[in-house]
C-alpha cells in the first residue's frame, strides 16, 4: 500500500518532536514543516532540520511567512493600536494563525492525508490550528496524539529515548514563545495569581541606564523611520525598535485574561516593540484624526483584536475591518517622540504636517479667532439646554 503523508507543524519542541517520531514509527511518510513568524533565528531552524530528519522525517521544510504577517495582520494591529484588555499585544495568538494558515497551504500543495500538531487539550492553540485546518484544508486528518492521548511530558520524553533520540527536554521552570510581537512566558510564578514574574524570568535585561529619545516616524500609519533612518523593510523596523527598548526591558507585564474554551488564563511577557510603536502610534492619531475617527476606529480594533485572539481571522468580517482601520490611516504621518529609561518610557510629542493642534481657528486655554466671546456665550447656553429643561421639571433632583 502507498505509504500516507502527513504534514507535522514542527517547532522543534518536545511535542512535535515526538508526534514526528511516532508517527514516522507507524509508518507514515512525514513532513515536518516550520512555519517562521519571526520567531525563529537561523541557528534555531537549521538545528529544526537536522533534528527532523533524525527523528524520522522524510522532508523537512521551512515556511517563512514574516512579511505575510506583517502585511495581514501585524500592520492592522498596528493601526488599530491594538491591546488585548489594554495590556497584552496579541502575539502568540495571532503568529499561530499564520502559522497554520501556512501548514495548510504546504499540506495541499504535497496533497497530504493529514496534519499533525502538537497541542494540548487545555489551552487556545488546539483551537487556532484546528478551525484553520479544517477551513483551509478540507477533508483532510487532523492528528493530535498529545490532546488525544492526554501525553505526559514524561511519556513523551521516554520514548523517544526509547528510540534512540537522545535530547535534553528536560522540564523547565518557564516557558517560552519567541515571536517579533513580543513573547510570552508560562510556568513559575505565573500560576500564583499572587506573585509577579522576577527577574531572572525574563530574556531581555537592562543594559542601557541612561535616559535617551526615540524617535519613530509613520507614513499613513506605518513605520517609515526609526531614529531618523528610513526604512523599506517593516519588520527589519520593528526589530530595531525591539533592540532599542529591549535594552531598557521595556514592555514587561502580565496579563489575565478568557481563553476561547472558557477558562481563565494567565501569561507573562516581554514585548518592547509593540509595546513602543503603538503607544507612539497613538499618540500620533490623538493629534491627526478626528474626535469621531478615534472613537469608531477603537470600536472596530476591539473587534478586530478580539476576533485574531479567539481564532476568528477567516471570518469575512475581517477584511471589512481592515478596509476601516486602513482607510483611517490616511493621515496617519509624522514623528512620535518617546522618552526611554529603564523598564519604563514616556510619550513627548509628536511633530506632523496634519497635526490638528496647528488650527488658526483657535490655542487650547489661550487665545480664539474662529469665534467671538458672545457667540461662546451663546453656544454654552445652547448646550446646556437640554439639562435646564431637565432640571427645571425636576429641581430635586439636583447634586
Amino acid at each position: 500500500m502507498k505509504q500516507k503523508k502527513v504534514v507535522v507543524a514542527f517547532s522543534g519542541g518536545l511535542d512535535t518532536s515526538y508526534t514526528v517520531m511516532r508517527l514516522a514509527q507507524e509508518g507514515w511518510e512525514v513532513y515536518a514543516a516550520c512555519a517562521n513568524t519571526g520567531g525563529f533565528s537561523p541557528e534555531q531552524l537549521r538545528t529544526n532540520e537536522k533534528n527532523a530528519y533524525r527523528l524520522g522525517a522524510t522532508q523537512y521544510v521551512t515556511l517563512d511567512v514574516t512579511q505575510e504577517y506583517y502585511q495581514k495582520s501585524l500592520r492592522y494591529m498596528i493601526f488599530g493600536n491594538v491591546m488585548r484588555n489594554n495590556c497584552y499585544p496579541i502575539s502568540v495568538s495571532s503568529e499561530r494563525i499564520f502559522q497554520a494558515l501556512a501548514i495548510a497551504r504546504y499540506a495541499n500543495e504535497i496533497g497530504a492525508d493529514a496534519i499533525a500538531h502538537g497541542s494540548t487539550g487545555a489551552g487556545n492553540d488546539q483551537i487556532r490550528f484546528d478551525m484553520t485546518f479544517l477551513v483551509m484544508a478540507p477533508g483532510v486528518e487532523i492528528i493530535t496524539l498529545t490532546r488525544d492521548e492526554k501525553l505526559t511530558r514524561q511519556q513523551e520524553v521516554d520514548y523517544l529515548n526509547e528510540h534512540g533520540f537522545e535530547a535534553d527536554f528536560a522540564k523547565l521552570k518557564y516557558s517560552y514563545n519567541v515571536g517579533i510581537w513580543g513573547t510570552s512566558i508560562c510556568g513559575g510564578e505565573i500560576l500564583d495569581p499572587r506573585q509577579g514574574l522576577p527577574e531572572e524570568a525574563y530574556l531581555k535585561h537592562v543594559t542601557q541606564q541612561e535616559e535617551r529619545l526615540l524617535s519613530i516616524t509613520f507614513e499613513r500609519g506605518e513605520i517609515a523611520a526609526v531614529d531618523g533612518v528610513a526604512y523599506d523593510n517593516k519588520v527589519e523596523a520593528i526589530q530595531k525598535i525591539e533592540e532599542i527598548g529591549a535594552s531598557y526591558a521595556i514592555g514587561r507585564d502580565c496579563n489575565v485574561g478568557d481563553t476561547i474554551v472558557g477558562i481563565k488564563g494567565r501569561v507573562g511577557f516581554e514585548a518592547a516593540a509593540p509595546k513602543l510603536i503603538i503607544e507612539a502610534h497613538r499618540l500620533l492619531e490623538k493629534s491627526t484624526l478626528s474626535k469621531w475617527q478615534q472613537y469608531w476606529k477603537d470600536q472596530v480594533s476591539q473587534w478586530y483584536g478580539m476576533f485574531l485572539h479567539e481564532s476568528q481571522y477567516l471570518e469575512p468580517v475581517m477584511p471589512d475591518i481592515e478596509a476601516m482601520l486602513n482607510s483611517s490611516q490616511r493621515n496617519v504621518s509624522g514623528t512620535a517622540i518617546l522618552r526611554l529609561r529603564p523598564f519604563g518610557f514616556d510619550t513627548v510629542g509628536v511633530d506632523s504636517p496634519n497635526d490638528l493642534q496647528k488650527s488658526k481657528l483657535g490655542e487650547y486655554g489661550e487665545t480664539q479667532t474662529g469665534w467671538t466671546a458672545d457667540e461662546a456665550k451663546g453656544f454654552i447656553k445652547l448646550l446646556s439646554t437640554p439639562l435646564r429643561v431637565y432640571y427645571g421639571i425636576h429641581p430635586d433632583e439636583k447634586r
